[in-house]
């Protein structure tokens, strides 16, 4: 099994201008992070817009996702979805098509805080024995995913890996380092704090945007120099907060990533809103002044 440590960008889903998944536009910016130093994906997720993508594109994503990839690093794709019979196909659907892991959001309608083992089992069994992680969002499920669920997660899913910890409570990250699993911290700005009380990596949208300033951070963590992490993320973090907190969110994205690499992204899916022409504008001259115009360099 693949590690599951560092940083795995929570890939966008690029869109022609009539809505449709973008197949080339995907893969060029699969291909860009990987050369940056990435670890993985989280593919489909939020930052992918994975509730406004129909079943037939989640899985068409998986395969375009794996085919570019090639095993070089882990694709973790989310098959969440209303109903567990769902998310099950579309967890059999990505092993079959070779993404490394699978990860599931709570079903966002069912109220399963008490059931999260009973939800969580089949989805994972039906994906081959790839390893499983929870995505712990309750901020748009309504469910928290506790020490005390994540638990009875634990005891009934053996391909149980870890969870990526999108909700507020920072300290449950060092509980769930000690129940063995590996936790990514779902905030991009909070990857070294988190790092350092037992988080494994991190995953979160705006790393897509410019995936070596968090690369920067990891290597400069793993070779035992915090004063230099310390500085990368504070550099990250002020990139992040320039270009995704006064504007749309997956606009952004979508956007900055098309001016660093010279195509078209597409806008968000309705109904998420595209960005105006004086946001554009504003962005652009964001990511000039950032140093971020020439494609990574």
């Amino acid at each position: 099994m693949k590690s599951f440590n560092g940083i795995f960008p929570a890939i966008i889903t690029p869109m022609t201008a009539d809505g449709r998944l973008n197949e080339d536009a995907f893969r060029q910016v699969m291909e860009f992070n990987i050369q940056a130093g990435v670890h993985g994906f989280w593919v489909a997720g939020g930052t992918g817009e994975s509730v406004l993508l129909d079943d037939a594109e989640n899985c068409r994503i998986a395969e375009i996702a794996s085919d570019q990839n090639q095993g070089r690093i882990a694709n973790i794709m989310h098959v969440g979805a209303p109903t567990t019979a769902r998310s099950a196909r579309l967890a059999e659907h990505a092993a079959k098509a070779g993404c490394e892991a699978i990860c599931c959001v709570a079903a966002v309608f069912e109220g399963q805080s008490a059931r999260g083992r009973d939800v969580h089992y089949p989805i994972g069994a039906a994906a081959d024995a790839r390893a499983f992680f929870v995505y712990n969002l309750p901020s748009a499920t309504g469910v928290e995913i506790t020490p005390d669920l994540m638990a009875k997660i634990q005891d009934g899913v053996p391909q149980l890996a870890g969870l990526k910890h999108s909700a507020p409570y920072i300290p449950y990250v060092k509980t769930f380092a000690e129940m063995e699993l590996s936790c990514l911290i779902g905030n991009s700005r909070l990857f070294l704090p988190a790092l350092l009380i037992g988080a494994t990596g991190c995953v979160d949208g705006p790393p897509n945007m410019a995936p070596e300033l968090w690369v920067a951070i990891w290597r400069a963590y793993e070779a035992g120099d915090i004063p230099a992490a310390s500085k990368a993320q504070e550099k990250a973090s002020s990139a992040a907060e320039a270009l995704s907190v006064p504007f749309k969110f997956h606009g952004a994205i979508k956007a900055v990533l098309g001016q660093r690499l010279g195509i078209d992204c597409g806008d968000p899916r309705p109904p998420g809103e595209p960005l105006t022409a004086e946001e554009h504008a504003k962005l652009a001259d964001k990511v000039v002044a950032l140093g971020l115009d020439c494609c990574g360099q």
